[in-house]
């Protein structure tokens, strides 16, 4: 019997989940805006009608980083890479967590597999996560999840790419009134608190790779 997983009010969690095969299921702007959506459009307690039934009579512009009433999770740091994402969040709601993220991911899988014409699952497995318990860990995961693009080599400064949280962390209104979980109060410290690991993570990502091999 497989045990359901609890994730109770005021938890911080890493969440992270791969395509099959590393399949580019983010490979274009079209679609990483588009599971964007996905995560800001379901992230209401309230929400009753499906993504795309609401996109027939409705534009939608995401923006994560909202706050807002009836929200399963407070997004604090996300990436949409070309084959996974990360998801740094905070739970607001008791045990609503799988089932957002499960709304997430299938809502994304059906866009996916109408426009490519194909069926079949989506997702390497149910997504991974992992307890954050402090302000330090909090600050170490929210950097991992916002280089991943630089450790990766698609570009060389964290803030161009545009389907990160980090170009909002360099504004000041943000980490004043929206960000309490980091240690961390100016822009100007975060900044450099990030770029100065940028070396180490892409030589750690090398290492780990050389071993796995």
């Amino acid at each position: 019997m497989i045990q359901k997983r609890i994730f109770k009010t005021g938890n911080y969690y890493h969440i992270c989940n791969k395509s099959i095969a590393n399949y580019g299921i983010f490979s274009n702007d079209t679609n990483k805006n588009r599971f964007l959506i996905c995560l800001d459009y379901y992230n209401n307690i309230n929400r009753k009608e499906s993504l795309s039934i609401f996109l027939r009579k409705n534009t939608y512009t995401p923006f994560l980083l909202r706050k807002c009433n009836d929200q399963v999770i407070k997004i604090i740091a996300y990436c949409i890479m070309d084959d996974h994402y990360h998801l740094l969040v905070r739970t607001l709601a008791d045990n609503r967590l799988s089932k957002y993220i499960n709304d997430s991911e299938n809502s994304y899988t059906r866009f996916f597999n109408i426009k490519l014409k194909r069926k079949g699952p989506l997702w390497q497995s149910n997504f991974r996560i992992v307890r954050v318990k402090t302000n330090e860990q909090m600050l170490h995961v929210s950097r991992y999840v916002h280089l991943n693009p630089v450790t990766n080599y698609l570009i060389e400064k964290p803030e161009d790419w545009l389907y990160s949280s980090y170009k909002f962390y360099l504004d000041n209104n943000l980490l004043n009134n929206y960000l309490t979980e980091i240690s961390v109060n100016s822009t100007e410290a975060y900044k450099k608190f990030v770029e100065n690991n940028i070396d180490y993570q892409r030589k750690l990502k090398l290492i780990k790779k050389l071993t796995l091999e």
